[in-house]
């Protein structure tokens, strides 16, 4: 007789993330109903105050003890006004004149415009030279040569340095793995971090000026250039590997003439976000003394010069689309190869013109003064007309009361509620509905990490002000998401609506942060819509881009499955293509959230009472530990997102087998 055994089934089990997320969503809505009736303790509504640990006490202890016992201060004093001086000094002397040692005469306009148009066109052909000179011209023309190359000056030492630096860690990251795992914490923390939390660290180490603004460019921008020289050269091919090894290459020889060479594109992607984020950093930096685009565009809008600000913004603007179609050009620009004996002088025929165009201009600049240098009276600026022409068009009564209605309607009835109605929810309760976002989205992992981070926001003493930026954040998204899904769905029906939306985005993102404001105060004046109305312009952008280029990439095989089963053009896109597209468009909502991040730090300059504010504050003192506080706190909350929607996007994208 034969002993059967049977087993059991185990019922699955129910603590599943979903059932634990909405667990937690009723008992945050128990916990809040709780509180506005009455009857929550005040511990759980907000940490008393002795139970916040003095986190930046602790850290100025910790930046006192690098700064003068360790004596890192004097070490980076004399970077700043050894080697670095020298270099930011060299640039300024070539590009305008800069009174100082090693006295260079500066280099016409002219010259540079010819170079630059020489350039555009090795590159990229007629249309990237005419658009590389027009930009020069238009600099000169204006009366902004000499703040725009204090500009140039710092980004020409900053994106070769960042660049290097950026290789060099990329190089050992990708070598070594331990080193790849000690780096990706902080690139990513440092990807989040608010600018001002770089300004102050640089101010204090290396005094106030070009120093401390070039350095930290050169931090902010190295980040994106690690991460593409490791993703590059772990992309190598096996067989390009093998074929070096098997020709006798040395270690060196193998990273130089085969690793490298082939990790180009990639390496050549990470100097193209290296020279925008230099471009937008450098910008920025006018907050800590930076002459050149920055300082005047902030003194300008401080003073409600709305054409002169008008006026950089578009020099600012043409500059950082130059920058980036040249760096771009250069990325898809294959190397040429010549036969053996093919003559010097065809080899290098466009540098032989770039220098043939050069010297003609400077010479030319020698005996025509207008050739070398465009005073502020010679200039062709009307500031002043588009100022009159600007306040003229606001002050029509259709566009007065236009503006009136949207201001009223959005802080009456929907920004000031909103931001009340946050800061009415117990911390306690709050944390638990990010846990449970988190969950639902990323799983037990995201969950943790939203639970750690949020409750280290909580005990920071910076709550009131962290839920205030996120309410800023949240307000700006999902008004961006209203805008632009429906813009990018419309554009993706169309090859050709969908290129032209996508120049419009490719040009959007290279403007520099500070020129989303100038139209959110020439409508909305100093209000909180305007703080959420620029952060919606620069969030609103990676939304239309991954919606068209989720939607783009459906695979044909389903949409055509789509039409032969006699689905509308509304069922196909619902059930289809949507479906289909949301990772790709997790991925610009993502964006989105972490652009939106960073516009509410520069928004602080509108007139915030959120973190960006207690931020810019910090910069007239040396309080570095508040400083790195206030950042950490904005780090946290964005990385808690990041986590969660990115783990959802590439959940899905295995799901469905993409």
């Amino acid at each position: 007789m034969v002993a059967v055994t049977t087993h059991t089934a185990q019922p699955p089990s129910r603590l599943t993330p979903s059932f634990i997320a909405m667990c937690l969503f009723v008992i945050a809505l128990l916990l809040t109903v709780i509180q506005y009736v009455g009857l929550l303790p005040t511990l759980l509504y907000r940490l008393p105050e002795a139970w916040i640990p003095p986190f930046a006490a602790w850290l100025d202890v910790a930046f006192n003890f690098v700064r003068y016992d360790l004596a890192l201060e004097k070490v980076t004093r004399w970077f700043a006004e050894g080697p670095l001086q020298f270099m930011l000094d060299t640039t300024a002397n070539i590009l305008y004149g800069k009174r100082r040692w090693p006295n260079f005469e500066q280099v016409p306009w002219s010259a540079v415009a010819a170079v630059a148009a020489v350039l555009g066109y090795s590159l990229g052909g007629w249309r990237l030279a005419v658009l590389a000179g027009a930009t020069f011209i238009w600099t000169a023309l204006i009366g902004q040569w000499k703040i725009a190359m204090e500009t140039m000056s710092v980004l020409f030492v900053a994106a070769p340095l960042a660049f290097c630096l950026g290789l060099g860690l990329g190089i050992l990251a990708w070598k070594f793995s331990w080193v790849d795992r000690a780096i990706k914490p902080i690139l990513s923390v440092l990807q989040t971090l608010p600018f001002f939390t770089y300004l102050l660290p640089a101010v204090i180490f290396f005094k106030v000026g070009p120093t401390a603004g070039a350095v930290a460019t050169i931090i902010y921008a190295i980040p994106p250039m690690v991460l593409m020289t490791t993703l590059g050269l772990k992309k190598v091919p096996p067989e390009i590997v093998e074929a070096g090894k098997m020709s006798g290459c040395t270690r060196w020889q193998m990273l130089r003439h085969v690793y490298v060479p082939s990790a180009r594109t990639e390496i050549l992607v990470g100097v193209n976000q290296v020279i925008m984020l230099c471009l937008a950093m450098v910008v920025l930096t006018a907050f800590i003394g930076m002459p050149g685009l920055g300082a005047k565009l902030l003194a300008m809008m401080g003073s409600f010069k709305l054409g002169r600000s008008f006026e950089i913004g578009v020099t600012i603007v043409l500059l950082a689309v130059t920058l980036d179609r040249l760096s771009k050009a250069w990325v898809v620009k294959l190397p040429k190869h010549f036969e053996k004996d093919t003559p010097w002088w065809i080899r290098n025929k466009y540098l032989i013109i770039g220098l043939g165009a050069f010297v003609s201009f400077t010479v030319l600049g020698q005996f025509v003064e207008w050739f070398a240098e465009i005073g502020r009276r010679q200039s062709f600026s009307q500031g002043k007309e588009i100022d009159t022409a600007i306040k003229s068009f606001l002050a029509i009564d259709a566009i007065q009361n236009t503006t009136m209605a949207i201001r009223y309607v959005l802080n009456v009835w929907i920004l000031n509620p909103f931001r009340d109605f946050l800061l009415s929810i117990p911390t306690v309760a709050f944390i638990m509905l990010v846990v449970a976002g988190a969950l639902a989205l990323g799983g037990k992992r995201s969950g943790i990490y939203a639970a750690v981070f949020f409750s280290l926001v909580a005990l920071t003493g910076w709550w009131d002000r962290s839920v205030i930026t996120l309410y800023s954040v949240i307000s700006a998204v999902i008004l961006a998401v209203a805008i632009g899904l429906p813009i990018g769905i419309l554009a993706a029906r169309s090859k050709a609506w969908s290129e032209r939306v996508l120049l419009i985005c490719d040009t959007a993102q290279t403007f520099p942060s500070f020129i989303y404001l100038i139209p959110a105060i020439m409508l909305f004046g100093i209000t909180a819509t305007s703080v959420v109305m620029s952060i919606l312009i620069f969030a609103m952008v990676p939304l239309v881009r991954y919606t068209i280029e989720g939607l783009r990439n459906v695979p044909p095989e389903m949409t055509e499955a789509a039409d032969m089963s006699g689905a509308t053009r509304m069922q196909k896109l619902w059930n289809v293509q949507l479906p289909l597209a949301l990772p790709t468009m997790a991925v610009g909502f993502n964006q989105a959230i972490m652009f939106a991040f960073f516009m509410v730090i520069i928004a602080a300059f509108i007139g915030t009472q959120d973190l960006g504010q207690e931020l810019q504050k910090t910069l007239a003192g040396t309080n570095m530990g508040k400083n790195f506080v206030l950042g950490i706190c904005v780090s946290l909350m964005a990385l808690t997102f990041d986590m969660a929607i990115m783990t959802w996007a590439e959940t899905k994208k295995r799901a469905l087998g993409l």
